[in-house]
């Protein structure tokens, strides 16, 4: 543990130093999100505070000069802000080195599956308790891992991920996506995605979305079908959600989840105090095996740099 706390130390000193400033392809980013939740998980309610996602991490690449290459690296770690006495309060994410060229991208480490990334900013209440992830299988980040990623053409990209059996008795799997437009609407007005997993964490998934922008509104579908690789009933589910930007400042959202008879149902807004810090609230309701009701009511402050 004291050497994790050593290396948060070494990257906050570090954080200073621009690439300009040190000649060296270091760009040091963090994020903190913490929210005060009032919760009622089937037992009782109670109080706490959550840490969702909070991270830091330095990133950078560097032209190589020769064949129009560049070298590029990611070394990023959780943070739970919450909790920081726990053995686990520095927590591996997504680490990885890799090239990039005109043949796209290829990269090595821990990462995010295709399948993971593919759901773009459609999940509005991504790292909360309203995540899709509390329902759907799929939202992993694996070692062992190498991904391609293909050069855009005509708006559609290709993507493969390749997760190592790691030793004799592991299973190597692989997801597969193909998305279309931008997944943060900046650039267009459309974004979409189709998905698959084969044998990664001990699921088979296919799953398929899209997202729009009408003025200062944005509306999302997806689709999953789940089923464990070796076999077993496969489940459906599907997702809505609906982001509406009142002002420079103000979104409102709002989402509704199933996998087969389960539900989840979130409504949140969100208010943005300057370039990189907002302040939210929420609510989530959930209807898990048709008789554990929960619901959580948070609000929290995240900041970005």
């Amino acid at each position: 543990m004291q050497s994790k706390s050593l290396l948060a130390c070494g990257l906050l000193i570090l954080s200073p130093l621009s690439s300009q400033e040190a000649e060296l392809p270091l760009d040091f980013f963090a994020r903190g999100n913490v929210s005060f939740q009032l919760a009622d998980e089937g037992n009782g309610s109670f109080t706490e505070l959550k840490s969702n996602s909070s991270r830091i991490g330095v990133k950078g690449e560097q032209a190589l000069g020769k064949h129009n290459l560049t070298a590029f690296y990611n070394l990023e770690w959780g943070v739970d802000l919450a909790n920081l006495s726990s053995d686990e309060n520095i927590t591996s994410r997504n680490q990885f080195i890799g090239l990039a060229g005109d043949f796209g991208k290829v990269l090595a480490g821990r990462v995010d599956t295709s399948l993971k990334l593919s759901q773009g900013r459609i999940d509005q209440f991504n790292d909360y308790e309203g995540d899709l992830k509390k329902l759907w299988k799929g939202d992993n980040r694996l070692g062992q891992s190498v991904a391609y990623k293909s050069p855009t053409y005509n708006g559609f990209n290709a993507q493969l991920t390749f997760i190592s059996k790691g030793d004799e008795e592991g299973e190597s799997g692989q997801s597969v996506a193909v998305t279309y437009g931008d997944r943060d609407l900046k650039k267009g007005a459309w974004y979409a995605a189709v998905a698959a997993d084969f044998d990664v964490s001990g699921y088979d998934i296919i799953r398929a979305g899209a997202q729009t922008k009408m003025g200062n509104l944005k509306l999302g579908v997806m689709a999953q079908r789940q089923e464990v690789s070796e076999g077993g009933e496969s489940q459906t589910g599907a997702l809505i959600s609906a982001a509406y930007k009142l002002d420079s400042d103000w979104t409102f959202k709002g989402q509704a989840q199933t996998m087969e008879d389960d539900r989840s149902y979130s409504v949140g807004a969100d208010y943005q105090l300057g370039e990189g810090t907002k302040v939210y609230a929420w609510y989530t309701y959930q209807d898990v095996d048709a008789s554990n009701n929960r619901n959580w009511l948070g609000t929290g402050l995240e900041i970005r740099l």
